[in-house]
């Protein structure tokens, strides 16, 4: 099989194929504050209504802090030109476009910029690389995901 193919052939399609549980790792550079951090914990996409709820725990570790436990939940949901990104609310956030290795989208949520970058080369490990400006942000979050493996 031709490596275009074979590459095209392991991009997750849609909605469906990040259903499920996955183990996740994040680095975080705070360049305002000089300071560098990680994050290690669980993320799932859940059926929910006609999309996925995305639901993360971590524990975030801050130099010269004790563990941080925190959560982030969005609602994903299957568009035609690839998957919407919603806060809890029911805002838009942002577009994943399916078919690409390295897609791309930007937030921007005055005086803020959120720029995102996904990782879909190694599917289905994947990762998502957020760069976040402001007048008060300046920070590059790098996250990596690994399927949980079933039990059974």
């Amino acid at each position: 099989m031709p490596r275009d193919i074979a590459r095209e052939a392991s991009l997750p399609a849609g909605l469906s194929d990040f259903e499920g549980c996955w183990r996740l790792s994040r680095r975080i550079h705070d360049a305002r504050v000089g300071q560098d951090g990680h994050a290690e914990g669980r993320m799932e996409l859940i059926s929910h209504g006609s999309g996925l709820r995305y639901f993360e725990d971590v524990l975030l570790h801050l130099p010269g802090q004790k563990p941080i436990p925190g959560t982030r939940s969005y609602i994903w949901r299957e568009e035609a030109s690839g998957i919407s990104v919603h806060f809890d609310d029911g805002r838009p956030f942002h577009l994943i476009e399916m078919g690409e290795f390295e897609p791309r989208a930007l937030h921007l949520c005055d005086p803020d910029r959120y720029e995102v970058e996904y990782d879909f080369a190694d599917w289905p490990v994947w990762g998502v690389t957020w760069t976040v400006t402001g007048p008060r942000k300046d920070y590059r979050m790098e996250t990596l995901f690994v399927r949980e493996k079933l039990r059974g």
